[in-house]
C-alpha cells in the first residue's frame, strides 16, 4: 500500500509549458527538468543523510564494543551493560534496515522510474514541436537516442550526487571527527588523503567530461548510421550497397572505439594514482595507530574502528571515482542532448493565436516570398494567388518549379519571408498550427504510414471515427479488398494488421490507397493532392477517380500532378515556373495559348512530363508509327 502510494506521487505526464525552451547549460538543463521533482529529491536527500549517518555510526559502535570486551567483567557484562547492548542491537537490527528500506523505496519507487519517464516525455514533446526542416536535417535514430538518453542522464546526475558523494562526505567527516577526538596525528593522514583525493578529482573531472562528451557524440553518430541503414534497407538491397553500408558503419564504429579507448586511458591513469594514494593512507594510518597505541593514547577498539573506517574509505574511493566518471559521462550525454534539443522552435504559434475557422474555404496568397536557404534556387517570389471557395485548382510546372513548396507554405511547414497567406480572411501566421492543419487534408506523393494497424492509420485524422466509417473510407479508396487479406508476422489480420515502419509491408499503390482512405475519413474543408495517384496503376487510378471526385465535392482543392491528364479537368490550372505564376486558365485555354503549359502538354509521353524530350524526335516517332 505504501509503495503504491509512493509510485503515484509523480505524474510523468503532468501538464507543463511545452513551448518553453530548456536552458543551454548543463546545470540549467538538468535543473529545468529536475525542478518538478525537487520535493521527492529533498526527501531522498534527507533519508540519505540519515542512512549514511547510521551506516557510519556502526564504526563508533564497533569501537565501543571492542573496548567493552577488553574492560568489562565477563560474568556481569550483560547485566551491567544491558541498556547499551540493547541500544546497539536496535541500531543494527531496526534503525539501519529501516533507513536502508526507506532509502531504496524513495529511490526506486518514487524518484527513478517516474522522473526518467517524465524527462523523456517532456524532451520528446519539445522536440516534436520543432519544424519539419529540423527533422530533415538530422538522423531520426540520433534524435530519438538523444531524447531517450536525456532522462536517465539527468536523473543520475541528481541521484548519484545524493547517494554516492553524500555517503563519502559523511564517512570522511566521521573518520576525521573520530580521529581528531583521539589525536591530531591520527586525523592528519585522512585530512591529507581527502585533500589529495579532491585534487585528483578536480584534475580528472574536466578531462573525463571532455572525453565522455566525445564518446557520447560518436555513439550517437554510430546509432544514426545504423538506423539509417535499417530505415533504408530496401534501397540498400536494391542497389547492392551492403558492403558500402558495412564500411560506413564500421567507420563510425572505429571512430567510436578510438574515442572510447582515449577515455579509458584517463581512467587507467587515474585509478593507478588512486591506488597509490589509498596504500599511503592505509600505511600512514596504521603507523599512527601503532605509535599512539604504544604511547597508550589509543585503545584497541579505537584502533580497530579507525582502521576499519580507513579500509571503508579506500573501498569507497575507487567506487566513487568511477561514479564521478559516470556522472561526467552523463554530463557529456546531457551536453549532447542539450545541443540537439535546446534550440528555439523555428515555427511557433503567435502570442494570442486563435483556432482557424473555415466557413467557406477561400485561400489567398498575397505577395508571398520564400526560399529554403541562402543561394537556394527554390524560390517563391511575389506570389499572388486567389483560390475561390470550393474551387479546384491544379498547380503545373516542371520539377523544382515550386509547386510542393506552395502547399508546404499553406500548411505553414515553413514561415514566410514576406507577404501573407489568408484562409477565409484569417492570416495563417495568427492562428494555431494544429487548427490550420486540422482544416487541411493532404495526400502526398511520398506516402508514409505509421508502424501501427491499418485501422489506426486510416483513423489518424479522425481517431473518434466509428468502425463502419473507417471501413467505408477504405471501400471508397478501393482498399477494403486487399486490407481483408492482410496478415502480419504476429498473425493479426485485416484492419488489425500492422503495416511495418513507414508502411514497408505494403506496396506503393496500397500505401497510397490507405492514405486516400485516411483523407476521405478526415473530410477536411481544404484538400491538397500532391501526386495523389502517382503510385497507382491505370486500372486502380480509374476506379478511384470517382471516389476522388466525390471527395472533392464542396471542398477547396489544390492539386499537383506531373501526369497532366489527371488534373486537366479541374476548374483552373496555374502554371508555375521558378516560383512565379506564368500562366493560368482552363486546360483548353492554356493549350490554345501555346505557352509553357502547351509545351508541357505536347511533351508528355504516356501522360507524364518528359522534360527535355526533343519535339522533333517526338514528331519523327509519330510519323514512323503512322507510316508503319
Amino acid at each position: 500500500m505504501f509503495l503504491d502510494w509512493l509510485e503515484r506521487r509523480i505524474d510523468p505526464f503532468a501538464p507543463f509549458d511545452e513551448e518553453r525552451m530548456p536552458p543551454k547549460t548543463v546545470l540549467g538543463f538538468a535543473a529545468f527538468y529536475l525542478r518538478p521533482i525537487r520535493g521527492p529529491l529533498l526527501a531522498l536527500l534527507a533519508i540519505a543523510i540519515v542512512a549514511g549517518g547510521l551506516e557510519a555510526s556502526l564504526y563508533l559502535v564497533m569501537r565501543w564494543f571492542i573496548d567493552l570486551l577488553g574492560s568489562a567483567d565477563r560474568a556481569t557484562i550483560l547485566g551491567d551493560h544491558a541498556g547499551e547492548i540493547a541500544a546497539a542491537a536496535f541500531l543494527v537490527l531496526v534503525a539501519r534496515p529501516v533507513s536502508i528500506w526507506l532509502h531504496e523505496a524513495l529511490s526506486n519507487q518514487l524518484v527513478v522510474p517516474q522522473s526518467t519517464s517524465q524527462i523523456r516525455w517532456r524532451t520528446h514533446l519539445y522536440t516534436l514541436g520543432h519544424s519539419l526542416s529540423y527533422f530533415q536535417a538530422d538522423f531520426a535514430g540520433r534524435l530519438a537516442n538523444r531524447v531517450v538518453q536525456a532522462g536517465p542522464a539527468v536523473r543520475e546526475l541528481a541521484v548519484t550526487f545524493i547517494d554516492t558523494l553524500l555517503y563519502v562526505a559523511i564517512y570522511a567527516i566521521t573518520a576525521i571527527g573520530l580521529f581528531s577526538s583521539i589525536s591530531p596525528w591520527l586525523a592528519l593522514p585522512v585530512v591529507v588523503w581527502v585533500a589529495l583525493y579532491a585534487w585528483l578529482t578536480v584534475w580528472f573531472v574536466p578531462r573525463a567530461r571532455e572525453r565522455s562528451h566525445a564518446t557520447a557524440d560518436t555513439r550517437s553518430t554510430l546509432i544514426g548510421r545504423i538506423v539509417d541503414s535499417y530505415t533504408n534497407i530496401l534501397t540498400v538491397k536494391l542497389f547492392a550497397r551492403t558492403q558500402e553500408e558495412r564500411a560506413a558503419v564500421r567507420g563510425a564504429m572505429d571512430v567510436h572505439t578510438r574515442a572510447y579507448l582515449h577515455q579509458f586511458r584517463l581512467v587507467t591513469l587515474t585509478t593507478s594514482l588512486l591506488g597509490i594514494l589509498n596504500s599511503l593512507l592505509l600505511v600512514s594510518t596504521a603507523a599512527a595507530c601503532l605509535m599512539l597505541w604504544r604511547a597508550e593514547s589509543l585503545s584497541t577498539g579505537e584502533a580497530a574502528a579507525g582502521l576499519a573506517l580507513v579500509l571503508r574509505l579506500i573501498a569507497m574511493s575507487g567506487w566513487v571515482m568511477q561514479t564521478v566518471r559516470g556522472v561526467f559521462e552523463n554530463v557529456g550525454v546531457i551536453q549532447e542532448s542539450m545541443q540537439t534539443i535546446s534550440r528555439p522552435h523555428a515555427i511557433t504559434d503567435a502570442p494570442g493565436a486563435v483556432p482557424l475557422k473555415v466557413t467557406r474555404g477561400e485561400i489567398r496568397f498575397e505577395g508571398v516570398d520564400f526560399h529554403y536557404g541562402r543561394g537556394d534556387a527554390s524560390v517563391i517570389e511575389g506570389l499572388n494567388l486567389r483560390i475561390a471557395p470550393g474551387e479546384k485548382v491544379g498547380l503545373v510546372g516542371v520539377s523544382g518549379a515550386g509547386k510542393t513548396t506552395i502547399t508546404s507554405l499553406l500548411l505553414r511547414l515553413h514561415d514566410l519571408e514576406g507577404g501573407r497567406i489568408l484562409v477565409d480572411g484569417q492570416d495563417i501566421a495568427g492562428v494555431t498550427q494544429d487548427s490550420l492543419r486540422g482544416a487541411i487534408a493532404m495526400v502526398s506523393q511520398d506516402t508514409s504510414l505509421l508502424h501501427r494497424s491499418i485501422r489506426d492509420n486510416i483513423a489518424y485524422g479522425r481517431p473518434e471515427a466509428r468502425e463502419a466509417e473507417i471501413e467505408e473510407a477504405a471501400r471508397l479508396a478501393h482498399a477494403d479488398a486487399f486490407i481483408r487479406g492482410l496478415v502480419d508476422h504476429k498473425g493479426r489480420r485485416g484492419y488489425e494488421a500492422q503495416v511495418g515502419e513507414r508502411g514497408v509491408k505494403l506496396s506503393g499503390g496500397q500505401r497510397q490507397r490507405i492514405a486516400i482512405a485516411r483523407v476521405l475519413l478526415k473530410d477536411a474543408p481544404i484538400l491538397i493532392l500532391d501526386e495523389a495517384t502517382s503510385a497507382l496503376d491505370s486500372e486502380v487510378e480509374a476506379a478511384i477517380q470517382e471516389s476522388l471526385d466525390t471527395l472533392m465535392q464542396g471542398k477547396t482543392v489544390l492539386a499537383i500532378a506531373h501526369r497532366l491528364s489527371t488534373i486537366a479537368a479541374l476548374d483552373r490550372l496555374v502554371v508555375i515556373d521558378r516560383g512565379r505564376i506564368v500562366e493560368e486558365g482552363t486546360h483548353a485555354s492554356l493549350v490554345s495559348k501555346g505557352g509553357l503549359y502547351a509545351r508541357l502538354w505536347t511533351r508528355q509521353s504516356g501522360g507524364f512530363l518528359g522534360d527535355g524530350v526533343d519535339e522533333r524526335e517526338r514528331k519523327r516517332r509519330n510519323s514512323d508509327a503512322l507510316s508503319g
